[in-house]
């Protein structure tokens, strides 16, 4: 299996990596390839039009029309 090396890391990070090892009850390496697993391995996120298209269609453009009334503005909330 491949191996990673990563050198140059600042000591707060490898020290949080630690910290967060200890928490999940896992090795520091172990813990490392679960971060690059969640980070890198997860869907793909969609953008806004992608979501906007995803929305089923749930009626017809009239039944979202908005009804105008006297009521001021200003006074909605007295």
């Amino acid at each position: 299996m491949p191996s990673l090396v990563v050198r140059n890391l600042d000591e707060s990070i490898i020290n949080a990596l630690k910290a967060r090892a200890v928490a999940h009850h896992r090795s520091t390496e172990a813990e490392h390839r679960a971060i690059l697993a969640e980070v890198l391995m997860k869907p793909q996120r969609q953008t806004f039009a992608e979501a906007l298209a995803n929305i089923p269609a749930a009626g017809i453009d009239s039944d979202f029309q908005r009804v105008n009334d006297d009521t001021s503005a200003s006074h909605v909330f007295d």
